[in-house]
C-alpha cells in the first residue's frame, strides 16, 4: 500500500448487539466510522462477514466485519479474501490492543499474535502474519480484572467520551496507510507522543 490492487480493510469485534460497546469491539467502531466518512454502505453477506466495497479516498477497498466471533474470525476473512483474489499484503487488520495505552494507536507491518485470539485465528488461516495492523489502544484493568473481563467490559464514561476522538485517529491513520503507505502512517502514528487523550 498505497496501490492500485482491491485492499481489504478488516476490523475485529465480536457480532451483536450484547458485544458493540465493549473495548474488544474496537476494530469494528473503526470500520463502522470509516464506512460513514466515506459514504459506503456495509450491507453484503458473504462467507460469515458483512462487508462493503468502495473508495477511501482514491484507493478501492472492502471494508469488513467477520461475523464469527473473535476466536473463529480468520476462516470467515480468509474465504473472502480468496474470493476477491485479495493477498495478505494488501490487507489491513484493526483490533483492540489491551498493552497498548488507552488513546494510542499503532501501526505494524505484520508480526505475532501477542496473545490476541483474533489474530491467532487470522494467522492460522493464512498461515502467516505477513498482514498490515493497526492496534488501538485499550489498555489494562486498573481494577485488575482479567483479560478476559477487560476486554469484553463497556468504556467507562470518561473513556467514552474520548473515544470518537480515538477512532476519528484510527480513520485517519488508515486513509494516510492507503494513500501514502505504511511508512508514512509509521512515521505519523507510531510516536509514543502522540495520543488522543492529551
Amino acid at each position: 500500500m498505497p496501490d492500485k490492487r482491491l485492499q481489504l480493510i478488516a476490523g475485529l469485534g465480536n457480532p451483536g448487539e450484547a458485544y458493540r460497546q465493549t473495548r474488544h469491539n474496537a476494530g469494528f467502531m473503526v470500520i463502522e466510522k470509516l464506512a460513514v466518512t466515506h459514504s459506503i454502505e456495509i450491507d453484503k453477506h458473504k462467507f460469515k462477514t458483512v462487508f462493503g466495497r468502495g473508495r477511501v479516498e482514491d484507493v478501492e477497498a472492502l471494508l469488513v466485519k467477520p461475523q464469527a466471533y473473535m476466536n473463529t474470525s480468520g476462516p470467515p476473512v480468509r474465504r473472502l479474501a480468496d474470493f476477491f483474489r485479495i493477498s495478505a499484503r494488501d490487507m489491513l487488520v484493526i483490533h483492540d490492543d489491551i498493552d497498548l495505552a488507552f488513546g494510542r494507536i499503532k501501526i505494524k507491518k505484520k508480526g505475532g499474535h501477542g496473545g490476541h485470539n483474533g489474530l491467532r485465528s487470522l494467522m492460522e488461516a493464512f498461515g502467516s502474519g505477513e498482514f498490515a495492523r493497526l492496534r488501538v489502544g485499550i489498555g489494562r484493568s486498573e481494577e485488575r480484572h482479567s483479560v478476559t473481563d477487560h476486554v469484553l467490559s463497556e468504556y467507562s464514561a470518561s473513556e467514552t467520551g474520548l473515544l470518537d476522538r480515538i477512532i476519528s485517529n484510527a480513520c485517519d491513520a488508515v486513509v494516510t496507510l492507503l494513500t501514502l503507505g505504511i511508512t508514512e502512517a509509521m512515521n505519523r502514528f507510531n510516536d509514543k507522543r502522540f495520543s488522543a487523550v492529551r
